[in-house]
């Protein structure tokens, strides 16, 4: 069996790709590849592993010998899956390999930016601590978290792992409705409810048509002007420029996102630009997931669902 791995410096180049090796006859390994470099490169491939590049029909179709794709993510919408599908081609993805790691992530946006951490330490950059009239600085009013309610969206593996750690601060955790279900079947209440008396909102869901811009100006309208806002999910499940908006007036009080629409932001984003504004706002490159033992579960994971296939 040869698999071809067409980005696997995805995975960095410190993760030990031996248990994959050990399931498979042969093993290609590209760094990067393109889209239009698929075809070619898979041409003798029985099995493509995968992170992020796309497989569209067109592709697939050129691939008589391909019967597996083994995705080192969760999310699959990279592949067309309905053209898998009529070819007989099957797809596997790995799930819960990141919880301990983007549940660590999301914790520290709230922790930082309950904290002000962006604008105190903008602060002591600009020298304002040097010149304070007395021994600290005390001109963004913190947030302390024991007591308050964190809003979560996604009551999946990460999800409760990030209310648990909350819980352990001593907050009051809700969880909303999923969107897009059934109402008559989920009794938890929907975020529209929860905003109103949310201190922090996460976000831990898949972006679906239910959830995109599932914050948008009207929601946002809905929260505390105090509300912290974090996003390790996904981009575009927030109306990130109506976030902004309402982070600039004053009517959100922190913005956290590890995510974009587009990623990597070649084109820029107008997050990206207010990083240089005095805002609580913290963005990260969508780096939640990489701890060491995140990334080294996902090979195992892929593993596995090789060894399953055989």
């Amino acid at each position: 069996m040869h698999a071809v791995i067409l980005d696997a410096a995805s995975l960095g180049p410190d993760i030990d790709l031996s248990p994959i090796e050990r399931q498979v006859t042969q093993l290609t390994c590209h760094d990067f590849t393109a889209t239009d470099e698929a075809a070619e490169r898979l041409t003798d491939a029985d099995v493509a592993i995968v992170n992020k590049v796309k497989l569209g029909a067109e592709t697939l179709e050129a691939l008589p010998r391909l019967r597996l794709i083994c995705v080192l993510a969760t999310g699959t919408n990279n592949i067309d899956m309905a053209a898998a599908e009529r070819l007989g081609v099957e797809v596997r993805n790995v799930t819960a390999y990141g919880t301990a790691s983007v549940a660590q992530h999301s914790l520290m946006m709230i922790l930082a930016l309950a904290a002000r951490l962006p604008r105190y330490q903008d602060d002591v950059a600009q020298g304002r601590w040097n010149t304070s009239p007395f021994f600290c600085l005390m001109e963004h009013r913190t947030l302390q978290l024991e007591g308050k309610h964190l809003v979560i969206v996604g009551q999946g593996e990460l999800g409760s792992r990030v209310g648990k750690l909350a819980e352990g601060l001593g907050m009051q955790v809700s969880f909303a409705a999923r969107p897009g279900a059934d109402s008559g079947g989920d009794r938890r209440s929907s975020l529209a409810e929860l905003a109103p008396t949310a201190d922090v909102v996460s976000l831990h869901c898949p972006l679906t048509e239910a959830t995109h811009h599932l914050i948008d100006a009207d929601m946002l309208a809905r929260l505390k002007p105090a509300c912290l806002l974090i996003n390790c999910a996904r981009g575009s499940i927030i109306d990130e420029e109506a976030a902004l908006t309402a982070l600039r007036e004053g009517r959100l009080s922190g913005l956290g996102v590890d995510v974009l629409p587009e990623e990597p932001p070649r084109n820029g984003h107008p997050l990206l630009d207010a990083l240089a504004e005095p805002l609580n706002l913290i963005v990260t490159p969508h780096n939640a997931w990489i701890a060491p033992e995140a990334r080294q579960r996902i090979v195992e994971l892929t593993a596995q669902n090789l060894a399953d296939s055989a």
